[in-house]
Parts: C-alpha cells; sequence; structure tokens
C-alpha cells in the first residue's frame, strides 16, 4: 500500500466525491514505494495539485481530478473550459494546464539542485529523472471521454477516467496508466538521499536547521544548497500534516523532533484559526527558542502566544484581576500559589475558559497533573484543539504517574509514538543510555496512560564522546576553553557551542573562564534573568541542565561532574538530569570531572585528556 499525506481519514472531510475514489485506488493499487501527496502547497508558490506521486524508479506526477459530466462540458480548449451549472455557464482552467504549471513549478525547484540533475552526456543539466502531469476524470468512462472529444486538447493517455479507477481494476491495469503518462524510464532509480532532497526543495516547511529550531531564515530565503539535507523524515512529515481536531499526544524520545512538529503545527494552525493560539512550554529558553522560529515564518505573537507555564499563570491573574499572591514568599511558595490561584479563579468563573482555539503543550512531561487539567480547560469547544508532547524519561521534575483521562485529555485513539532519535549520534545516544540506564527502565502502560521509552538511534555517527578526568575545576575549565577554541578553529560557530552546568558555582567559574579566554558567551540562567535566550546571537551558550531542556547544539561540554555541591542530591534524578543535558549534543559531546567520580561512573568510559 502506498504511502498517503495526509493520512485518508485526515484528507476525507475535504475531498470531492472523485478525489476520495481515486485517493483510496493510489493507497490500494499502488506498492509501498509510492509516496502521495494530496493538497499540499508546493515551495511557495501557494499552488496545491490535487495529487503528487513519487516513485523512485518511475519520476514525479502531478494529477488534477474533475468530477464532471459528460452533459456539464459546453466547451473546452487548451486553456479554458465552460462548465454548465445551476447558476449558468462558468469559466474555468483546463485541468491538463493546471496540471502542467504545477509540474513544471515542481521541476523548477528541483532543477537548481546539482545532486538531482545530470552531471554529462547528450541531456547534461537536465533533471536525473522524468516528471510528467494528467488529468484524472471521476465521473467520465473512456467512451465518454472519447465522445467529448476531449482527447483534441487533452492527450489521451494523459487522462484516466471513470471506469479505470473502479475497484475491480487490477494495480497492473491502474499502474501502466499512470507509467503512459511519462515521457521516458530512468535507468536506475533515486536515492534515499535524492529523495530527501527532492521533499526539501517542494516541501521548505520541513526542513530542518542546523539545530532543531535553528533554521530563522523564512522558508523561502535563497540560501546555497546544503551538501547535507535535514528534513522531517516520512513519520514525522506524516504524522505533522495528519494531526487533526480533538486532544492528541505525542510520546516522543529525546531528539526525536517533537518541537519541530508543534512548531508545524502553529504555522499551519494560525492560517485557519481566527482565535489566538497558546503554546505552553516549562522552561523559559524553550520559549524563547520558539518565539523567532515562528515569527520568521511570518507568525505574529497575537496568532501565537508563546509562554512558560507560570508566566501564562501570571499573566491570567494580571488580566483577570484575580490577585497575584502577597510579597514575602519563598519562590517555591510563590509559584505554588500561583498556580492554585489560577486554578481557583477558572472555577469560580474569574478566568474564562475555552479562550484559545488551540493549546500545544510542550515538555508535557514536566506538567504536574493539575497544570494539565487547567490548560485543558482552555480550548474553545469549538475546536477541541489540545495537542500534548510527552516524553517521562526527560521528566527532571517528578510527578506521580496518571492517566491522561484522569486530568481531561481525550485522547485515546488519538496518541502517537515517536521511538527514533534524530539528534544524537549512535555513539552519544548509546554513551548517554548506557550512564542513566537504571533510571531509564521501560514501563508498559495502556494508550491512556504515560509510558517511559526508550530510545533509538536513527543511525546517524560521529566521534565518540570525550570523558576527560582533571584534578581540579580549574583544569576543566581552562581545557574546555581551549576546546571550544580548537572547534572553532575547525569551522564551528560559535552559536553552535553550549556549556552546561549543574550547580551556579561551576556556572560562574565557566563564565569567569570563558571571559579570560576572549571567547564571546551568553549566559542565560538565574544568576542573569534579564537575558533571554537569543539563539541567533553568535556566542556559546551557558546554561544550567534544568535550562537547556528542549534545546539542541551540535557541540556541547558538560563541567564539574562529581565535584562537591552545597545541595543534598539524589543519585538517581542526577542521572537523569544528566541524561537530558548529555542528549543535548547534536554531533559532540564533552565531559570533565573529577578522577575518582568518573571512575565511579563511567568506568569503561575514560578519555585521557
Amino acid at each position: 500500500m502506498a504511502t498517503l499525506i495526509p493520512a485518508l481519514n485526515q484528507c476525507l472531510p475535504r475531498m470531492q466525491s472523485g478525489e476520495k475514489r481515486v485517493a483510496r485506488r493510489l493507497e490500494e493499487k499502488l506498492e509501498d514505494d509510492y509516496l502521495l501527496w494530496y493538497d499540499v502547497a508546493i515551495g511557495q508558490t501557494g499552488r496545491h495539485p490535487d495529487f503528487i506521486v513519487l516513485h523512485p524508479r518511475r519520476g514525479i506526477l502531478v494529477l488534477e481530478v474533475k468530477d464532471w459530466k459528460s452533459d456539464g462540458i459546453h466547451r473546452i480548449d487548451k486553456n479554458s473550459a465552460t462548465l454548465m451549472t445551476h447558476d449558468g455557464l462558468k469559466e474555468v482552467a483546463n485541468p491538463f494546464e493546471q496540471a502542467r504549471l504545477y509540474a513544471q513549478d515542481i521541476a523548477s525547484l528541483l532543477q537548481k539542485d546539482p545532486s538531482l540533475v545530470l552531471p554529462e552526456g547528450p541531456h547534461r543539466g537536465r533533471l536525473a529523472f522524468p516528471w510528467s502531469y494528467g488529468v484524472v476524470f471521476s465521473n467520465l468512462t473512456r467512451s465518454q471521454f472519447e465522445g467529448a472529444r476531449l482527447g483534441e486538447v487533452i492527450p489521451s493517455h494523459r487522462a484516466i477516467c471513470k471506469d479505470e479507477i473502479s475497484e475491480s481494476v487490477t494495480p497492473e491495469a491502474f499502474q501502466q496508466r499512470l507509467w503512459e503518462m511519462f515521457p521516458w524510464v530512468p535507468s536506475r532509480p533515486l536515492t534515499l538521499p535524492q529523495l530527501d532532497r527532492m521533499r526539501w526543495h517542494i516541501f521548505p516547511e520541513l526542513r530542518i536547521g542546523g539545530a532543531q529550531l535553528s533554521l530563522f531564515e523564512p522558508p523561502d530565503a535563497e540560501a546555497t544548497l546544503p551538501d547535507i539535507i535535514r528534513i522531517m523524515d516520512l513519520q514525522q512529515e506524516q504524522l505533522a500534516r495528519s494531526l487533526g481536531e480533538g486532544h492528541r499526544v505525542i510520546h516522543g524520545v529525546a531528539g526525536s523532533g517533537k518541537t519541530m512538529i508543534l512548531g508545524y503545527r502553529c504555522v499551519q494552525l494560525a492560517k485557519v484559526l481566527q482565535r489566538p493560539i497558546l503554546v505552553l512550554c516549562f522552561g523559559r529558553p524553550l520559549a524563547e527558542w520558539l518565539e523567532p522560529y515562528l515569527t520568521a515564518r511570518g507568525i505574529s505573537r497575537q496568532q501565537v502566544n508563546v509562554r512558560t507555564f507560570h508566566a501564562w499563570c501570571r499573566e491570567q491573574l494580571v488580566t483577570f484581576h484575580a490577585g497575584l499572591p502577597p510579597q514575602g514568599l519563598s519562590s517555591s511558595e510563590y509559584v505554588e500559589q500561583l498556580v492554585q490561584r489560577v486554578i481557583h479563579a477558572a472555577d469560580r468563573g474569574l478566568i474564562p475558559r475555552g479562550q484559545y482555539g488551540a493549546v500545544l503543550i510542550d515538555e508535557g512531561h514536566d506538567f504536574q497533573p493539575e497544570w494539565l487539567k487547567l490548560v485543558a480547560q482552555m480550548v474553545t469547544p469549538e475546536t477541541n484543539s489540545l495537542l500534548v508532547l510527552y516524553d517521562d524519561a526527560q521528566s527532571i521534575y517528578r510527578h506521580g504517574r496518571f492517566s491522561f483521562r484522569s486530568v481531561g485529555i481525550q485522547a485515546r485513539g488519538r496518541t502517537t509514538i515517536l521511538r527514533l532519535n534524530y539528534r544524537n549520534t549512535s555513539e552519544i545516544l548509546q554513551f548517554a543510555y548506557h550512564y542513566a540506564k537504571d533510571v531509564l527502565t521501560p514501563e508498559d502502560a495502556d494508550e491512556d496512560g504515560v509510558p517511559l521509552l526508550l530510545p533509538q538511534s536513527a543511525g546517524r555517527h560521529g566521534p565518540p564522546p570525550q570523558v576527560v578526568p582533571l584534578p581540579s575545576l580549574g583544569a576543566e575549565l581552562n581545557y574546555i576553553a581551549g576546546h571550544l577554541q580548537q572547534l572553532h578553529s575547525e569551522g564551528l560557530r560559535w552559536n553552535d557551542m553550549a556549556v552546561l552546568y549543574r550547580t551556579v558555582d561551576i556556572g560562574d567559574a565557566a563564565i569567569q573562564q570563558l571571559r579570560r579566554s576572549g571567547i564571546p558567551f551568553q549566559w542565560v540562567g538565574k544568576r542573569a534573568p534579564q537575558s533571554a535566550l537569543k539563539p541567533t546571537e553568535d556566542s556559546v551558550k551557558v546554561l544550567t541542565f534544568h535550562s537547556s531542556k528542549g534545546l539542541e547544539f551540535p557541540a556541547i561540554v558538560i563541567p564539574g561532574l562529581g565535584r562537591p555541591s552545597r545541595h543534598a542530591t539524589d543519585a538517581k534524578e542526577e542521572a537523569r538530569l544528566l541524561y537530558v543535558a548529555m542528549t543535548r549534543a547534536v554531533d559532540r559531546l564533552v565531559l570533565t570531572g573529577s578522577p575518582e567520580a568518573l571512575r565511579a561512573t563511567l568506568p569503561s568510559q575514560r578519555t585521557p585528556p
């Protein structure tokens, strides 16, 4: 069965009857290696072909579907047609000309990529695969097509008729009709990298930057073609395009693309919803990365409000005059009262429910059950659009296990699991899991529960993580400064590096060392609350383990492992925190610490300085 994107059940409500039949035949009669897209925009043209068909051994084909009947066609020429309707004569474009223009748009996008054109021979510079277009007439039989003399303006072999898309037609006969539309047959199939490059050009909204949310240039910005394409895989694209209304939960391991899917979903919802959309995160840095991502795609703050949960709570109390907690409370007491006051005000009707057209929750694993229950009430019943992204393995603010149903999230039958980790190299992922495996024990749960998922590597490889034992924190930070300078001399931007630390004293010492070494940095954390994360500023980011959640960087360094701490610590929670920190690294990971601590925790992973 071919892969249709979006999924058929999400397409059906907006399909004409003929499109439904064609979609079912394409799915049923084509093999697994066919890819199909329905009503998806091409590049930045705003044009939406009915169907795009892509096959590695055939090429790419655009199909337009028309439900015309023989007695309704008044006139047709190469450019337009006049139809008899209930409201009189209506002039429309010739669907064959429509399909041709769509196919040419696609070919023009792909022609720019040297990897997709023939490098030599008599056809040098042409696309290395055929592209074509055609029309499906869902209510015209072949004899009616010929009787209406449509073949004079639409080549007969570029048309498929009603009797050729019946349920009884054989797969071989159906595919033959498609193949006859192609002008030639390639001698070799498209490779997987070529298929990804084709999707990268045709669907720029699926592109991924060097880091998960670092593609801040608008999707239509002209840029040098990258050597390595990073794009949503087919499972991620299928999921992103197929998310319908109602409550939905995505369980995904670290690096599986959850936040990327959330960003895509925001852009799509903003195009169709009149009410504002609310995006809630736990950590401030992630919220600060999401905002410019959306801004670069033309989404205003009025359309999509990105907030941390506690900032949103405070905003609600101020907006609806429900009263802030009194001054003089400790930080933990203040935020606890902040949340409770919002819950009580919503229960009393002081804070209205149903304020938003959609609510999307990133880092749902760090939300308390009562927070989720509160937020679920903020979606208008008109759309009932709620999306929760969850990974219990990354939960660093522990709470008891619960069911989504118990907090008002009705996601049974609308739950998806993403197990593949695309962020980290296999070496980094295996290293992090080996360290934290005692706290990452998989737990089974029914669909309504909260499973603890183990990550699976997508198979990308890189250098093994470095574990460097050194006698003092000063020696560690001196080594780290030299390492960052070496990476920069090799071509890595400062912006691609981050120093993650567990305690404030380590962060403070790291800042001093970076300053002495002349390395540009941005310190984001409690000691620098006025400093919002600036993702595009070319500087090394210095963050706590907690603040790094949801972010990623090509190179991560983590100093201070095993150094004394003034705070009581729980070994399992510390392991979970370090796991989160290590899995922020996309390509390179360096950890430094005391020799004794590293021997105890990572005895088989030690690397000499």
